[in-house]
């Protein structure tokens, strides 16, 4: 179970979550605190893994991946292990698993460069976890990646 956190805490979460490249001493003014502790907190709250890390949100357009997918992933046979995070870990196409409630086990978020990129990266799918799938294909992102309702 996984313990609230508190108010200091959750502004200091809340600020990385809106800019994770925040510094130390901006953060530190934000939230009231000094750099050291704000960095002692910000170290524990990676610790605890509230924090699981930075990362730098790409344009797929600019990166040569335009084509934005979600595919839904249904075992071929119902009685087979779930393990189908593991047999897909290696598909670098893949970008987010998701596993939910319904008539799927799992989504999928995709990003290929072309119709072909998805249509080869279907069969790979299928043919590594044995799964039917269900794709939909996305037009447009009005917006993505937005921070956490803290």
């Amino acid at each position: 179970m996984s313990v609230p956190l508190e108010p200091t805490d959750q502004a200091i979460a809340r600020e990385l979550n809106a800019n994770g490249r925040t510094s130390f001493t901006d953060l530190a003014e934000r939230v009231g605190l000094s750099v050291s502790a704000v960095h002692q907190r910000v170290r524990r709250l990676e610790q605890r893994g509230v924090i699981k890390g930075y990362t730098a949100r790409l344009d797929g357009e600019q990166i040569g991946l335009p084509l934005t997918a979600l595919i839904s992933l249904t075992p071929n046979d119902p009685a087979a292990p779930d393990d189908y995070p593991q047999r897909l870990e290696h598909i670098r196409e893949i970008e987010s698993c998701y596993s939910v409630a319904g008539d799927e086990s799992y989504v999928l978020l995709v990003r290929v460069p072309s119709p072909a990129g998805l249509e080869d990266l279907l069969r790979r799918i299928r043919e590594s976890a044995k799964v039917s799938t269900r794709t939909t294909v996305v037009l447009s992102t009005p917006f993505e990646g937005r921070p956490a309702a803290l």
